[in-house]
């Protein structure tokens, strides 16, 4: 098993904003709050199985895209070779090299068959082939989504354990616990792509938070309307 942390970072940043999103929609709306846990375990593992399907899914039409040009490729070098070579030479033309610089690149691209296919899908296609195994992707996608997920319904799951009812306090608590659940989750990210980490945090905190915000009012607006 080979961790994607691309794709755990996208399963946790869905989990988070869908879940408190349910969360903060039941308290907007005045529900009781066990309809939170039921509603908020029913996300996690329906909503999070569904991304990690369409990960999946996603990620393997992609290889077997990748690969039907890649063999494409192999056909034309088999049978076009000249076109081929042409293609080559103008690719490398076209970003300045001439003449005999120009046709010893053409010579030396051409004279490995692999070589030669790995160019004309980068330089021709814009296709790179990607070494993520599908099974790899939709797992790391789950586990993201539902590890981060989960921390908005904590402390909710905490009274409950305790005796208490779950009240105005315990929204609180998720509400802080899921901030900073997206500040860490943003700085993951900002150190991944090599940029500030606490732009990213920042960032991701706006995004969830508008998510909540939204969810909220919309709850809190259909409350009154239902009565």
């Amino acid at each position: 098993m080979k961790w994607h942390f691309d794709d755990f970072i996208y399963g946790s940043i869905d989990g988070a904003v869908t879940t408190f999103a349910i969360v903060a929609g039941v308290v907007g709306a005045s529900l009781p709050s066990n309809i939170i846990l039921v509603l908020g375990f029913a996300n996690l593992f329906a909503d999070g199985f569904s991304m990690a399907a369409a990960n999946y899914q996603a990620t393997k039409a992609r290889n077997e895209f990748v690969e039907m040009k890649r063999k494409q490729e192999e056909w034309e070098i088999d049978n076009l070779e000249e076109q081929e070579k042409d293609e080559i030479r103008e690719i490398y033309r076209k970003k300045g090299f001439k003449e005999e610089l120009l046709e010893e690149i053409v010579r030396v691209i051409t004279s490995r068959k692999k070589v030669w296919i790995d160019t004309m899908m980068k330089e021709e296609l814009g296709l790179i082939k990607d070494e993520k195994e599908p099974m790899n992707s939709s797992v790391s996608t789950f586990v993201g989504f539902n590890l981060i997920g989960l921390i908005p319904l904590i402390p909710f799951i905490v009274y409950i354990i305790i005796g208490f009812e779950p009240n105005s306090e315990s929204f609180i608590y998720s509400s802080i616990s899921v901030v900073a659940a997206f500040f860490l989750v943003g700085m993951i990210k900002g150190k991944i792509v090599r940029r500030s980490k606490i732009r990213a945090g920042l960032y991701t905190v706006i995004i969830g938070g508008v998510a909540a915000l939204v969810a909220y009012f919309v709850g809190y607006g259909l409350h009154f309307l239902v009565l």
